[in-house]
């Protein structure tokens, strides 16, 4: 057999496919688990936060390079000036002779009157005891010392406490004073037992030596006693009737105040108790009523005064001063019957007020006005 020649059929090659083809052919079909991820804005936020970063440390730096070349202001560069205020108004041209505007005040903020005065007041409507109202309007710090002193001018109208009554107002003003008890200056009260408003101011007549509470009309507030045993004093502090089951009348008094007999008697007793009583003196009355005056918290006795030595109406027995049991300077004068029951000066001795002379009687008046428009109008009678 002949050999068959047979022709070799020429190979078809297919054209080379691109490689992502071949991938893809390659890569079997993954599932698909949910929607296209989104792209963070995570790196756009950072971005703009660098920027506004550099920008605001840039306009810091030159703040800083500005506020190092200015030179320091004077305290006048630091005045705001007030607007001017002229005939008319606010925005008027101001004078041609007024001082610059770095160099005008600021204007004051109104003052109250009685901060002003440095004084304070309490209004008060009495339903219970009269410290514990007090003391409610005028602060614990002042309250209690307040109420005493107050005490003082109220006995002089009403017996203190039996008289007061619930509704009664009381209105004080007064100043407050470090280490040292309130001190009043007027008192308004307006009492459901007498019904009446009484008022009380305190002023010093020119050439007076001490200030003392006046009635409106120009009398003195407090009685005075004949044959006192002082001529003159600032103030009576203590009464047997003001409460305090006091058994004498103390009169505030500087030390060195001459003290005179009250009336014609012999020594008794003196230097007795000395913690308590201090330097004193017991004088027993020559007939009459054969009363007992006692005298306590004097300066030193003069050293020829003796037991039985005898003293006339009006004499000096010595001065007042603090000794004792005293906590200001001060004269007890208390006096007692022959059975030893203890008496009121001021119902054993006759009394009687003086009254302002004429010459100080404006000067009276004005200052009235001035303390009663700190007092107000009372506002607890409610």
């Amino acid at each position: 057999m002949g050999r068959r020649n047979i022709a070799a059929k020429p190979s078809v090659r297919s054209p080379p496919q691109p490689f992502s083809t071949l991938g893809a052919r390659m890569r079997p079909p993954l599932p698909t688990l949910g929607p296209q991820p989104k792209k963070s804005p995570a790196g756009p936020v950072m971005v703009v936060s660098l920027l506004l970063g550099l920008s605001a440390g840039g306009v810091w730096w030159w703040k800083q390079r500005l506020a190092s070349e200015t030179p320091p202001a004077t305290a006048e560069q630091h005045v705001t000036a007030p607007v001017a205020q002229g005939p008319g108004g606010p925005g008027s041209t101001p004078s041609a002779t007024a001082p610059s505007a770095a160099a005008a005040p600021a204007a004051a903020a109104p003052t109250d009157p009685l901060t002003a005065a440095g004084l304070s007041r309490a209004t008060v409507r009495i339903d219970g005891p009269m410290e514990t109202a007090v003391t409610a309007a005028a602060g614990p710090g002042v309250g209690p010392a307040l109420a005493q002193v107050v005490t003082r001018t109220l006995v002089w109208w009403v017996d203190v406490p039996g008289d007061l009554r619930r509704g009664d107002t009381l209105d004080v003003l007064y100043q407050v004073r470090p280490n040292e008890e309130p001190l009043v200056y007027a008192v308004r009260f307006t009492s459901n037992k007498t019904g009446q408003t009484h008022r009380a101011y305190r002023f010093q007549p020119e050439g007076d030596k001490n200030p003392r509470y006046y009635l409106p009309s120009g009398e003195e507030l407090e009685l005075r006693l004949e044959n006192s045993p002082l001529e003159d004093y600032e103030q009576v502090t203590s009464l047997l009737r003001d409460g305090r089951r006091h058994k004498g009348v103390d009169f505030k008094t500087p030390v060195g105040t001459p003290v005179k007999a009250p009336f014609t008697g012999i020594v008794r007793r003196k230097n007795w108790s000395f913690r308590f009583n201090g330097n004193c003196i017991e004088l027993e009355e020559i007939g009459g009523k054969h009363r007992r005056a006692l005298f306590l918290h004097m300066d030193e006795l003069p050293r020829s005064l003796k037991v039985g030595d005898r003293f006339n109406v009006g004499a000096m027995l010595g001065r007042s001063g603090n000794s004792g049991r005293s906590f200001a300077p001060h004269l007890h004068y208390q006096l007692e019957a022959g059975d030893e029951r203890v008496l009121d000066p001021y119902e054993s001795h006759r009394t009687y007020r003086r009254s302002l002379a004429a010459s100080h009687r404006a000067a009276f008046e004005a200052e009235v006005r001035r303390q009663d428009g700190l007092l107000g109008t009372t506002v607890a009678g409610g």
